[in-house]
Order: C-alpha cells, then sequence, then structure tokens
C-alpha cells in the first residue's frame, strides 16, 4: 500500500516555505542593498568572526564557484576583507568589516521583528515543532556533500 506521504512533493513544499519566509526578509535585505547569499554569508561571519572561503560554501550552502564572485563583489563594495594566512599563504580568511559590523548591528533589531512577527503568527510551540522535525530531517538523512 502506497503511503499517504507520498503524495506530497515534500521538496517543492520545502521551497515553497522558504519562499514563504524569505519574502518577510527579503525587503529588510534590499532596503541595505543585500543579496540573499551575501545576507547569509555576513551573518555567518558576525557569527564566526573569521571563516575560509570553504567554510563559508558549507555554512552557507552556496557552491564554490559562485562564492568566488560574490566575495569579490562584496570585497568591492568594501563589506569583507580577504587576507592571506601568515602560515600558508595559499589560503584565505574573510572576515567583516566595521562598516559591516555597524550594519550587522542596525539590520538585527528588524531582523528580530520579523522573528517575533512570524513566532505571534505560527505560534512559539509550532515554530518549534518545525524546527524540531528539521533538524530531526537534516540528521537522518545527513549532510550532502
Amino acid at each position: 500500500m502506497p503511503s499517504p506521504l507520498r503524495h506530497r512533493n515534500l521538496p517543492h513544499l520545502l521551497l515553497q516555505s522558504r519562499e514563504t519566509l524569505m519574502r518577510r526578509f527579503r525587503p529588510i535585505l534590499q532596503a541595505h542593498g543585500l543579496t540573499e547569499q551575501q545576507w547569509r554569508i555576513l551573518r555567518a561571519l558576525l557569527e564566526e568572526d573569521a571563516l575560509e572561503p570553504r567554510q563559508l560554501c558549507e555554512r552557507c550552502l552556496i557552491s564554490s564557484p559562485s562564492i568566488a564572485g560574490v566575495l569579490m563583489r562584496m570585497e568591492e563594495a568594501g563589506w569583507i576583507k580577504r587576507e592571506r594566512m601568515e602560515h600558508d599563504q595559499r589560503r584565505v580568511t574573510v572576515t567583516v568589516t566595521a562598516a559591516t559590523k555597524k550594519l550587522g548591528k542596525s539590520m538585527a533589531p528588524m531582523i528580530e521583528r520579523e522573528y517575533l512577527k512570524l513566532e505571534k503568527l505560527v505560534g512559539v510551540k509550532q515554530l518549534q515543532q518545525v524546527y524540531d522535525a528539521l533538524d530531526t530531517l537534516q540528521k537522518n538523512l545527513g549532510t550532502p556533500k
């Protein structure tokens, strides 16, 4: 007997859900001149200070060929700095600039307001269930390589 879940297209549902959520945050990013990829990178760097491009690829789910161009444009815009590592000149670390730290601080209240609105609309308990279900999905299916 076929599973009743088979009739639901999980990848499509996840993409639709992501788009629905991003519609709430996209105006904030656009008002600050950021793309979604740039925001994922900045958020990772604001949380972890310095990362190598390959680490950013993993954390931000951006392919290696794509991240090279994104980082170049972000460096030209003055949002990040890239520096060669002293102990291995082949490797580079990426950090945010002081201006980007200010940008992150100015955006934080707006982002937080959107999360609070989500909690009101959906409910804290329901959102926690979504987080738990997605954590379980990732844990059980593994991280794609």
